[in-house]
């Protein structure tokens, strides 16, 4: 598997998940545009370490919850690498809180990100990339989009409405070439689970038949599947990487 000679733009990918989907897709020869509203220092390090792999990078900060940063990210990547052929719409946050604590504007600004972001993303390439007549879109959404989970309302709906996108887009685009999947991560050791206590982590475990927590290259390896040629009768798909637990 390769995906030498590819171009990827990738949102949220100063760190975390991200991150590790850029270094991977960067190894098997991808040259990857880095988005992130903020952690510069962070995100010009992964810039770094993907030109230490031989590939280019750069990164471009946006706030891709509002359409226009949105639509100006594609513009200069474009202008700086000429097509994108890999979209992975990473970005996320999350303001969890029971409904009837839950104020107005942790359920748009999650709604915003993680849902009108993949919308404004998306919708900004979408011409330019039907031009390739092979490429891939990769949502990345969530298992709690699928099952849903108390205290996340915001972000259950924001998931499973990336799902949606993701179905209906994939049904559209398709007689052009472009595939569109989602991947649903479930527990996934990151900076946030190593917040948790050792109880927490372990009941955690105990839900997932695997009996662990995922790693980051465990969805950094989907996506890699997916952008690749080697998925290339796969489209309109959620895959989801929980170890068994739903």
């Amino acid at each position: 598997m390769n995906l030498i000679g590819k171009k990827a733009l990738i949102t949220g990918a100063s760190r975390g998940l991200g991150k590790a989907i850029a270094i991977k897709l960067a190894e098997l020869g991808a040259d990857i545009v880095i988005n992130d509203i903020g952690n510069e220092e962070e995100a010009e390090s992964v810039v770094k370490e993907i030109e230490s792999l031989g590939r280019n990078s750069l990164f471009i900060k946006a706030d891709i919850s509002d359409f226009e940063q949105a639509k100006e990210l594609v513009d200069n990547a474009l202008k700086e690498i000429g097509s994108i052929d890999i979209v992975v719409n990473n970005a996320g946050i999350t303001r969890d809180n029971l409904l009837l604590r839950m104020s107005e504007e942790d359920f748009d600004s999650v709604i915003d990100v993680n849902l009108k972001g993949v919308f404004n993303i998306t919708k900004s390439i979408l011409r330019p990339i039907l031009k390739t007549r092979n490429a891939s879109i990769i949502n990345i959404s969530s298992i709690v989009g699928i099952s849903g989970n108390a205290g996340q309302t915001n972000y259950s709906a924001s998931k499973a409405g990336v799902i949606g996108f993701t179905k209906s887009l994939a049904k559209e685009i398709a007689k052009k070439n472009i595939r569109v999947n989602a991947i649903a991560p479930g527990f996934i050791e990151t900076d946030m689970t190593e917040k948790l206590s050792d109880d927490i982590i372990e009941s955690y475990k105990s839900s997932i038949p695997l009996g662990r927590l995922g790693t980051a290259d465990d969805i950094a390896n989907t996506v890699a599947f997916l952008a690749s040629d080697i998925s290339s009768y796969i489209t309109g798909q959620v895959i989801v990487v929980d170890g068994g637990m739903i």
